[in-house]
């Protein structure tokens, strides 16, 4: 039999048809909801107090909910070796045990994480299964009392003589749960143990081998029953082995074996080894597709009939608010330190554009062919049959001659919302601030660019003396020339990113200086074929890549400050002053507008902090 992926809505038709055939393994990942770190935030946890012990950093000062700090604690211990790679099995033993040595302090531990967690929506919808006899046995890796105090509060909304009165049973008292299994009485089997057990297994060496006792039970459960597997990833190599000898059994997992997972391609290798052997002996295998145990336990409540008191009990259910009172900053923020942002406030910009309707539909870049064919200048972006333009009205009508086109009025821009609207005005703003101007654009379909003019064979003197006079304040703010040879040859500029954005309710030219040089591309050889081409073309390596990063790397705050502001001037122009993208006369067409204010944004502290009066 293959392996089936179905979604949570699917399993749960097929399991309320026979709930009682079915044993339930949770792990982890079944309890975050409920407020109990997974084992993903305890790895995390773990990894962030080597990694402080270590560097000499502060608990206090790294967020390990910050990409950026995991990403540096994950090179800082990679460098060190200091735990197996991530994802690996038996990271979270190797990193539980680094941290707590002693089976005392990670008993401890234990003990606080399990204590914050409340029975979730989910515990509620298992416990009124367990109380309605529709669950034989559940088996835990997890430490917590979750599903025994959710089992407790459901027991005692029904009559005492229709209790479930749920046996528990750890690795301290195995015998139990042989004697539950045996007479057929629910069970809640911890095969790690509670946070209150002498032994708990955490380590590589103590989940290296399973309670023998404790093993047995659960290989029998996987001969007499179906398993449904939650929140589990199967990182511990004595349950995996547990679970592999129940595939021995006579009749392996009769009613199936139903792993949930947010994605099925997202299991582990030694789960979907598993789950292949398994499939392999006849075993039907879903792979259950749904984001968290609240959810698949949503579609298993939605299709069961209950009694009106557990009914009642799981309606009544709410999640716990994650909103605190924070207090208000009541002192005077600080005036500085105040951060300069590259970003000019557009003062104004086109609503309407020149619309042209076609006969057949085109893309953008082949609307642009039609005008670089008729050698007409102007800024196009498509709509399939209709193209919104700026330019002179006649040379689009004759650019789009051969496919029908024809002028239709006009058409309403919003950016905003319509990306096709964004495109057409950011093409036309990067050459409305190049117009006139010793500027040159790059276009890119990651981004444009803005690069200054340099010295050509083709400017007369006095074309270049004023070209010259026009950079002279870009000049002066760059500490090295504007352009020129790198060392290996290569002709670079000065320049800056440009970027189309909206934030604050209103709308940025953002600009990000950088360094252009022009690298030519290795060119493949013209007998070679495409094919071959791709499989033996190498990694292209930016030859100027040092070079520009050295010369960027002593640029601090003071010449970053000329710069923006250079580069404000340059490209807002007079305050005020209308920017026009092709320049056609009013009445012969429709012109892109724009106005930008040469005020940079700026930002500052909406408080006071000692942090900002620190010395160093």
């Amino acid at each position: 039999m293959s392996i089936q992926t179905v979604s949570g809505s699917q399993f749960a038709r097929m399991f309320c048809l026979r709930p009682t055939q079915y044993a339930w393994f949770l792990g982890a990942g079944a309890s975050a909801a409920a407020g109990i770190p997974t084992g993903y935030a305890m790895i995390t946890d773990f990894k962030k107090r080597i990694f402080c012990e270590l560097s000499g950093a502060k608990l206090k000062e790294v967020d390990a909910d910050d990409p950026m700090w995991i990403q540096r604690i994950e090179a800082f211990l990679a460098s060190r070796s200091v735990l197996p790679p991530p994802n690996d099995p038996t990271e979270y033993a190797a990193a539980f045990e680094a941290v707590y040595p002693t089976p005392e302090d990670r008993r401890n531990y234990i003990s606080v994480a399990v204590q914050k967690g409340t029975p979730s929506y989910a515990h509620r919808v298992l416990a009124a299964l367990i109380t309605a006899g529709r669950v034989p046995c559940t088996f835990t890796t997890n430490f917590d009392t979750l599903v025994e105090t959710a089992a407790t509060m459901t027991d005692q909304v029904v009559a005492p003589a229709d209790r479930a009165n749920l046996s528990v049973a750890g690795i301290d008292n195995a015998d139990r749960a042989m004697l539950a299994l045996g007479e057929s009485r629910p069970l809640l089997a911890k095969i790690h143990g509670d946070y209150q057990s002498v032994s708990l297994k955490n380590t590589n060496e103590e989940l290296r081998e399973q309670d023998k006792k404790m093993r047995t039970v659960l290989t029998n459960a996987c001969g007499r029953y179906g398993l449904i597997v939650v929140g589990y990833s199967g990182r511990d190599a004595s349950v995996m082995e547990a679970l592999n000898d129940g595939l021995n059994q006579a009749t392996p997992f009769p009613a199936g074996l139903h792993w949930m997972s947010r994605s099925a391609s997202g299991l582990l290798p030694d789960v979907r080894t598993f789950l292949e052997a398994a499939a392999a002996k006849g075993v039907r295998v879903n792979v259950i597709e749904c984001q968290t145990f609240d959810e698949l336990a949503a579609d298993i409540s939605d299709g069961s009939t209950w009694p009106d008191q557990l009914d009642a009990h799981i309606g009544t259910y709410t999640v716990p608010t994650a909103l605190r009172p924070v207090p208000l900053p009541t002192a005077e923020h600080s005036a500085f330190p105040v951060l300069r942002c590259s970003a000019l406030p557009v003062l104004e910009m086109p609503a309407v554009a020149r619309r042209i309707t076609l006969d057949r539909s085109l893309t953008t870049p082949e609307a642009r062919q039609c005008l670089r064919d008729a050698d007409v200048w102007a800024i196009v972006a498509s709509r399939g049959k209709e193209i919104a333009a700026f330019g002179n009205d006649e040379e689009l009508v004759r650019a789009f001659e051969k496919v029908g086109g024809r002028i239709d009025g006009t058409v309403s821009l919003a950016p905003a919302v319509d990306s096709w609207a964004l495109g057409l005005l950011y093409d036309a703003l990067t050459r409305a601030v190049c117009r006139h101007r010793p500027l040159r654009a790059r276009w890119r379909r990651a981004g444009h660019a803005v690069m200054v003019h340099g010295d050509s064979d083709k400017e007369t003197p006095q074309a270049r003396e004023a070209r010259r006079s026009k950079q002279e304040g870009l000049r002066k703010a760059y500490p090295a020339a504007l352009y020129g040879a790198t060392p290996q040859g290569y002709p670079f500029y000065e320049g800056v990113e440009l970027h189309l954005e909206q934030a604050a309710e209103r709308w940025w030219l953002t600009f990000e200086p950088a360094t252009f040089v022009d690298v030519p591309y290795p060119e493949r050889s013209i007998d070679q074929a495409d094919a071959d081409a791709l499989l033996e073309k190498p990694r292209f390596v930016d030859p100027t890549i040092d070079w520009r990063r050295e010369r960027w790397a002593t640029r601090y705050n003071d010449v970053w400050a000329a710069i923006i502001d250079a580069w404000a001037n340059t490209l807002a122009g007079d305050a005020g002053q209308a920017l026009l993208t092709t320049g056609v006369p009013q009445g012969d067409g429709i012109d892109a507008v724009f106005k930008l204010s040469p005020v940079t944004a700026w930002s500052r502290p909406s408080h006071d902090h000692a942090y900002f009066h620190r010395a160093k």
